[in-house]
């Protein structure tokens, strides 16, 4: 007989069996409400707040810094022959960041007559549109634009450079006043100190992957003289020219990361005030190893205001041929400790010589302020102007004497102003360098014999790098006519015209040889 009631219970034993072995499945594959439940996630703070206050009142001072200083640092943007000048022996380990970092590609920042667009950094000191920025940034340049932090690029004019400490002066033209910087003390600086060193490294007008940086560290060391700039001016003078001792290099040192394009970017204080101008790193490999160097702003305001109210630098001349004191030196002229600057010679038409002044004495202060390296002494000078008189202490015969002189004027603008009058060579708009092949290069470069004219260097996405000529290419021919030395070279390419092609017979090393033609930038 069939009994409901047992059918019913037998449904409800083996559904519940089922569900219970569902249940049992869809946990082991994490389907259950329990499995979709969040960690729990701690949110308090580890730390009391109190313990790490001064920590956080550095961090909120660094935030608020950042806020006030970004909006007066702009992008600035030279364009400039894709030819390479020659900069001089300037040490591999020094470097300065202004030029793009990889070949330059077809596209907006690419001219199509040779020149290219590339920069650096800068910021604005004076509410109508003074900048203030390195003269490496802004040198040979025919056109030179500023991208703000709004990402608005206008034109701008060079008002003033000075390749003899890298300070240059541009100027916008702008219908609002623009936020501005102030100036600190930078002889007022002290090893150990909080800086901030800002830059805008971006690309075509600040648009790129790169508008602004903001790095801090601390002044590592005051007083440094690299030789970098002059160095550079051997290279623009000629080694046995007087002018690359009127380098002024005192630069500062901070741990703070100068990255590529901050050149001419402003170093500020805990306070916000500019107390140097970003100019160059050192480095083996090319990238940051924790030494930056500024100009001081003291120095560049002295030269900005020249700049801005000449045109060019009023230099004060103090008429010495100087070095640093070394332990002998010290030793042999009796000096207290090894600090000062020793006299080498004292030209007879100079200021120096006129106050007294001899060779063999040593500068140990300047109008009363101790004096202990060139860069320092250097640096001091050009805080006066000519005609002003200054006192000069000496070490002379183990004990110290003052002499009163009264500065001359180094005769420096017009030689200043002359890289940028230049004519521009065929050669160089083409982007190639060339030499005689000597009996060294040859050997260097494998030729067999040492005769007519060698490529020794071409420019990197210059007309000559795009149509593949290279370093260690000997050249034949320049259209038709034979090549005996680098003088031809430069004979046959003065011929011609810009926009034309010319064509290149060149000859490797292996004895292979092929044409090349290169049409010749318009400008």
């Amino acid at each position: 007989m069939h009994d409901p009631l047992s059918s019913k219970a037998k449904v409800i034993f083996y559904t519940g069996i089922a569900f219970l072995f569902g249940l049992g499945i869809a946990s082991g594959f994490g389907w259950t409400e329990s499995s979709l439940a969040m960690p729990v996630v701690e949110e308090a703070p580890q730390i009391n707040a109190e313990a790490v206050r001064p920590a956080r009142d550095l961090s909120d001072a660094f935030v608020n810094l950042a806020d006030v200083v970004t909006p007066a640092v702009v992008r600035v943007e030279a364009r400039r022959p894709l030819a390479l000048r020659s900069r001089g022996d300037v040490p591999e380990q020094f470097r300065r960041f202004f030029e793009p970092e990889m070949p330059p590609q077809p596209g907006p920042d690419r001219s199509p007559n040779g020149s290219q667009w590339a920069g650096g950094s800068g910021f604005i000191f004076s509410s109508d549109g003074y900048i203030l920025t390195n003269n490496h940034v802004v040198e040979g340049a025919d056109a030179v634009r500023i991208a703000f932090s709004d990402r608005r690029v206008v034109e701008a004019r060079v008002v003033g450079a000075d390749p003899f400490t890298d300070v240059a002066v541009v100027k916008v033209d702008m219908d609002e006043a623009l936020p501005t910087l102030s100036f600190g003390d930078s002889d007022d600086l002290k090893v150990g100190e909080w800086i901030l060193a800002i830059g805008n490294p971006g690309f075509s007008g600040g648009a790129g992957e790169l508008d602004y940086t903001v790095t801090a560290g601390i002044i590592s060391a005051r007083g440094r003289g690299l030789q970098l700039i002059q160095r550079e001016l051997q290279g623009e003078f000629g080694r046995d020219s007087e002018l690359p001792g009127s380098a002024i290099e005192d630069f500062i040192q901070t741990d703070a990361v100068i990255n590529p394009g901050n050149s001419g970017g402003p170093m500020v204080d805990i306070e916000g005030r500019v107390v140097g101008i970003n100019s160059a790193i050192a480095s083996t490999t090319g990238f940051y190893q924790g030494y930056g160097f500024a100009i001081p702003i003291n120095l560049a305001r002295r030269v900005m205001e020249d700049l801005v109210e000449y045109g060019s630098v009023r230099r004060p001349r103090l008429g010495v041929q100087i070095v640093d004191v070394e332990p002998e030196d010290a030793e042999v002229y009796g000096l207290p400790n090894v600090s000062g600057v020793l006299i080498q010679g004292v030209p007879g038409d100079g200021p120096a010589s006129d106050a007294g002044l001899e060779a063999e004495d040593v500068i140990v202060a300047l109008d009363g302020e101790p004096v202990a390296y060139v860069g320092q002494l250097q640096g001091k000078v050009a805080m006066y102007r000519p005609g002003d008189r200054v006192e000069v202490t000496v070490y002379r015969d183990g004990s110290p004497r003052d002499f009163t002189i009264r500065l001359g004027e180094a005769p420096l603008d017009e030689v200043a102003a002359a890289p940028e009058n230049r004519a521009e060579a065929a050669e160089e708009r083409l982007g190639i360098f060339v030499s005689d092949l000597d009996q060294e290069l040859a050997d260097d470069m494998g030729f067999e014999d040492a005769q007519g004219a060698v490529i020794t260097q071409v420019v990197r996405g210059s007309a000559a790098n795009r149509r593949n000529l290279f370093p260690g290419d000997r050249i034949l021919e320049v259209n038709d006519s034979e090549i005996a030395s680098a003088a031809d070279v430069r004979d046959a390419l003065a011929a011609v015209e810009g926009g034309q092609v010319v064509r290149f017979l060149v000859e490797r090393s292996d004895g292979s040889s092929r044409v090349v033609n290169v049409r010749i930038p318009s400008n």
